[in-house]
C-alpha cells in the first residue's frame, strides 16, 4: 500500500487574495485546526476569518491553501513533512523541545494522511467551523463534470503571456468572445 498525503492546490490566484499569506503550490498539507485552538472565530479579521473557514496549512510555510490534492509520498517525504512543521510548532507555538514538537507534527501529518483514502489526483476541500467552543471539519471531494459543454466549465480562464504590452496597451474583456473559444488570429 502506497502512502498518500494532501499537497496544496492553487488552480488561479484566488488564495495570494484571499489569504493573508498564501501556502506556495505543491507544499505537503496538514489542515491546520491547530492554527486556531486558542482563537475566537468571531473575531477574526476577514483574512483570518477566510483562512479558519477553508484553509488547508502548508508544512513549509504555514501559509493557507483552498484546496489540496491527494498525492503519493515517499517516506522520506512523509518524514521531510514532519520536520518542516515540527521546526514550526518548536519555534512558534512553543513546544517545549523538538521531539515534543515532533510528536505533534507526526499527529498532524497522520490526520492529513487520513483524508487522503481516495484516489492519487483527488481534489478536496474544507469547510471548518467553531460550535459551542469546538473546531469541527467539513471535508469534500470535488469533481471535473464529465460530459459537460463548455459554457459551464470554467469560470474564468487566465492565460499568460511572455509578451510585454506597453503602457499605452489598453485592458478589455470580450466576456462573449471568452465564452465561445480562444480568441483567433491574435
Amino acid at each position: 500500500m502506497s502512502l498518500k498525503l494532501p499537497r496544496t492546490l492553487r488552480l488561479d490566484p484566488s488564495d495570494t487574495f484571499v489569504f493573508a499569506h498564501a501556502a506556495e503550490p505543491g507544499e505537503w498539507a496538514v489542515t491546520g485546526s491547530f492554527l486556531f485552538f486558542e482563537a475566537d472565530a468571531a473575531a477574526l479579521d476577514a483574512k483570518a476569518r477566510a483562512a479558519f473557514r477553508s484553509g488547508f496549512v502548508g508544512v513549509r510555510s504555514l501559509g493557507f491553501s483552498t484546496l489540496v490534492v491527494v498525492s503519493e509520498a515517499s517516506e522520506a517525504e512523509r518524514e521531510a513533512a514532519v520536520e518542516d512543521l515540527a521546526a514550526h510548532i518548536h519555534a512558534r507555538f512553543g513546544a517545549p523541545d523538538r521531539e515534543a514538537a515532533r510528536g505533534a507534527a507526526r499527529e498532524e501529518i497522520a490526520v492529513a494522511a487520513s483524508l487522503c483514502d481516495l484516489p492519487v489526483g483527488s481534489v478536496v476541500a474544507m469547510h471548518r467551523t467553531a460550535v459551542d467552543g469546538e473546531i469541527r471539519e467539513d471535508f469534500r471531494t470535488l469533481h471535473q463534470r464529465q460530459g459537460g459543454d463548455r459554457l459551464h466549465g470554467r469560470a474564468i480562464h487566465i492565460v499568460e503571456t511572455d509578451e510585454e504590452l506597453g503602457e499605452e496597451a489598453e485592458e478589455q474583456a470580450d466576456l462573449v468572445g471568452l465564452l465561445r473559444g480562444p480568441a483567433q488570429g491574435r
